[in-house]
């Protein structure tokens, strides 16, 4: 058995049309979206992925009970480290980059969310911790809808270590915080920018903390004390959207 899989006709689709090379194999059911899954096939097919016939009990077991609509992809393991895959992500940066951090997100369901939300806002890379966080599992694959695929997850060994060599590339680091004096509306998210956003019920650990240029927390103004991580994600994320896409339409007014 494979020790990565994507589930899902949209999850699947998107990783053969942006990296098929990234696929072993492909294993589909009969039964099931015919013309949907014939797509599938041929793009696999014309990329030189082998495609497999299987029963619904075998891809239940490979999606680990998830939905995988008749469609498995075993999936190879990236090639490249880390630290590589970050410095090729930024060189490729049109503009100041935007950077989601995720200072271990437990949930997949939230990280697939949170990766979603990067994909819709542009980002450059979404950077999260290697160990006691979640991974791009099959879960998260299936909840980002495609964007797994679009944006680069990379994943460090040292968090502190990765936030403070973005420091030195002059990336301002702002965290998020419920107890922080600003709002996440005074913050300048215009230049380069990474947006840290803590783990599940505990938020920002000390050293991730420590290494933040400056805290911004989300104005709350009904009874709930915070919103999911994903959720502020995209809070977050769209706001650093919205200054940027001013900033520009206010650059090509003054010409």
């Amino acid at each position: 058995m494979p020790g990565s899989v994507a589930y899902g006709i949209h999850a699947v689709r998107v990783l053969l049309a942006r990296n098929p090379e990234r696929v072993r194999r492909l294993l589909v059911t009969s039964g099931r979206d015919a013309a949907r899954l014939a797509e599938l096939k041929s793009l696999a097919q014309r990329a030189g992925v082998q495609v497999s016939a299987t029963e619904d009990a075998f891809l239940d077991k490979l999606a680990e009970g998830g939905r995988h609509q008749g469609v498995v992809a075993e999936i190879l393991p990236r090639a490249g480290d880390p630290e590589t895959q970050l410095e090729e992500a930024l060189e490729a940066a049109q503009g100041a980059p935007l950077l989601l951090v995720l200072d271990g997100v437990q949930d997949p369901h939230n990280l697939g969310a949170c990766l979603r939300s990067a994909d819709a806002a542009g980002v450059t890379a979404v950077i999260a911790p290697r160990d006691r966080a979640a991974g791009l599992t099959a879960v998260a694959r299936k909840v980002a809808a495609g964007a797994a695929e679009t944006v680069p997850f990379v994943p460090v060994v040292n968090l502190a270590r990765a936030l403070r060599d973005l420091k030195e590339r002059g990336v301002w680091l702002v965290g998020t915080d419920d107890t922080a004096d600003k709002t996440l509306f005074e913050a300048d998210l215009k230049g380069p920018v990474a947006l840290v956003m803590g783990s599940e019920g505990e938020g920002l650990r000390r050293l991730t903390r420590e290494c933040c240029d400056q805290l911004v927390s989300i104005p709350m103004a009904g009874a709930v004390e915070s919103l999911n991580v994903s959720v502020a994600t995209g809070v977050v994320l769209f706001e650093a959207v919205r200054q940027r896409t001013a900033a520009r339409g206010a650059v090509k007014g003054a010409r």
